[in-house]
């Protein structure tokens, strides 16, 4: 049966203070005004564990305190479930930041190589610091292209991003291919992997590549709370990254501890210690996500094989003309990707949202 994500947190037992708690966040169904479908950010709508909801509710009347070393209860639970220490451990939604820390503390001109259409948040930080993005088309397959990608690297190259699984495409490269690519890679340059969605594979502590950083391997290793941990309205992340730069990452202010913030941190460690919530949220954006496919196959669309909690699919018309139809139905999705100008990414939402969107997107497109 699948669950909202109010039926959740009921039937999870979280009761604090004789009442459940739902973190004030109410539901779609408390919207006042005319009911919309947000499915543009990617986001996980059954929200937190009630792990993290209640570490959350733990850390209300400390509210007065600032972060300090007893506050940080994240650090040593990311360090037991990565296997390193905590010299390697960047707290933070980091990206940007690790983007501009790379371009000014290298020579000018240097190049970030990436794949394109896809996230931007490192590369579009990069030109303050001097430095250069060089994009790199998907495959055939919307996957990154691993050849290409290598053929690009030369003396000027000074870190390679890439998302695995991508956005907006969702694909995941060959796990073996993979690691391979990027331990070979790490040895001319800074490779750094944005980890995101690669936790709604089951498969997941296979295909990560935080090993190599664990081996000493020139590799940064990106995740966030705010996609399948349902953490999106309180921003955490971390990476994963070889001593050396982690170091001089903090020591340029970046991931300080008294910077982040006590609920976003306890909220983090919660999740950490809730297995069975994520199993549960895998499993029923995987079936969400295989009723998208099973629309595509029928209306004889092209699409990606998305692992991510998100579809992209071929529209044959402008993206700004395909969502603002949709946009009239009550139904938000992503931004266009150029160059692919005639795709659309849906993210997946609550069980009736996605019903609805794919029954306006059956209609737009059959």
């Amino acid at each position: 049966m699948v669950m909202s994500r109010r039926d959740y947190l009921m039937t999870s037992g979280l009761a604090l203070g004789g009442a459940v708690f739902s973190a004030s966040i109410g539901t779609a169904e408390d919207n006042v005004g005319p009911r919309r479908a947000r499915l543009s950010l990617n986001e996980n709508p059954f929200g937190p564990s009630p792990l993290a909801l209640a570490a959350i509710q733990d850390q209300l009347g400390e509210l007065c305190r600032y972060v300090d070393s007893r506050a940080d209860v994240l650090s040593p639970a990311i360090a037991a479930r990565e296997g390193i220490s905590f010299d390697q451990i960047v707290l933070g939604e980091i990206l940007a930041d690790l983007g501009l820390h790379l371009a000014k503390t290298g020579p000018s001109g240097g190049e970030f190589i990436y794949s394109e259409p896809g996230y931007t948040a490192l590369v579009d930080a990069v030109a303050p610091g001097g430095g250069v993005v060089a994009g790199i088309p998907l495959n055939h397959d919307l996957q990154n292209d691993l050849p290409a990608v290598a053929a690009k690297v030369n003396a000027r190259t000074r870190a390679i991003y890439l998302v695995n699984p991508h956005n907006p495409s969702g694909t995941v490269s060959d796990a073996a291919a993979f690691t391979s690519f990027v331990r070979e890679m790490s040895k001319s340059t800074t490779v750094i992997v944005d980890e995101a969605y690669l936790e709604f594979e089951p498969d997941f502590a296979q295909r990560t590549v935080v090993n190599l950083t664990r081996a000493g391997e020139n590799v940064v290793v990106f995740r966030t709370f705010g996609k399948i941990y349902g953490l999106a309205g309180l921003p955490m992340g971390y990476a994963v990254a070889p001593k050396e730069l982690a170091t001089a990452l903090k020591h340029a202010g970046i991931g300080a501890r008294d910077r982040e913030n006590r609920l976003a941190l306890a909220a983090a460690a919660g999740s950490l210690r809730d297995g069975n919530y994520i199993a549960t949220i895998r499993q029923q954006v995987a079936g969400e996500r295989e009723k998208w496919f099973q629309l595509f196959d029928v209306l004889k669309v092209r699409y990606a094989a998305s692992r991510g909690n998100f579809v992209f699919f071929e529209t044959g018309r402008p993206h700004e003309d395909f969502a603002a139809a949709l946009g009239k139905t009550g139904i938000d999705i992503g931004r266009s990707f150029p160059p692919l100008d005639t795709w659309a990414r849906i993210s997946i939402g609550l069980p009736h949202d996605n019903e609805m969107a794919r029954g306006a997107v059956a209609k737009l497109l059959g």
